[in-house]
């Protein structure tokens, strides 16, 4: 069987010192030169088996790759629908690729842009719920997102996708 294939998109944003969002010193995370603190947007997996799991389940939007699809207009389509705005038309920062736990292949890029995470609402998903209900419910692909620094990033992320936010970070170059 072949490897499954996802792509997808982690959004930074440079927040300044007077719009930090959840408060905090300037100074502990971000440089003024370079346009304020550094903060990246991880979205949570919705349906039953992730409404109680927070540490190590957010990932970047992302969605699985069709034979003869462009891994970048994935990418971009996935977090369309995961987040319900059009990625920013900027420059994109290719991340590279991890391989996660189960073996999905997943390919990543970085764009610099914004959204309000409460304005955000994802793709639905259906599947057999309760278990062996005959019932089919609708979960979102995405329950909420939000913005985080890149320290607390890493810690919310799956841990094969940490390395994305390293890679930001070094491609962003020093704070």
């Amino acid at each position: 069987m072949a490897d499954r294939t996802s792509a997808g998109i982690l959004l930074f944003r440079r927040v300044r010192g007077g719009d930090l969002a959840r408060g905090g010193d300037l100074a502990r995370g971000g440089d003024l030169a370079r346009g304020g603190r550094l903060e990246v947007l991880l979205g949570h997996p919705g349906g039953p088996f992730h409404a109680g799991r927070d540490l190590g389940d957010w990932s970047i939007p992302k969605g699985e790759v069709e034979p003869g699809e462009e891994l970048y207009d994935v990418a971009r389509r996935e977090f369309a629908e995961e987040t319900g705005h059009e990625p920013p038309d900027r420059p994109a920062i290719p991340l590279g690729t991890i391989r996660q736990k189960g073996g999905k292949v997943v390919h990543a890029w970085a764009l610099e842009g914004d959204l309000d995470p409460a304005a955000s609402v994802s793709n639905m998903f259906t599947m057999p719920w309760p278990p062996g209900s005959g019932t089919m419910t609708a979960f979102p692909e995405l329950d909420r997102v939000a913005w985080f620094t890149p320290d607390e990033a890493r810690r919310r992320i799956k841990e094969a996708q940490a390395p994305f936010v390293d890679r930001l970070e070094e491609a962003l170059g020093p704070r």
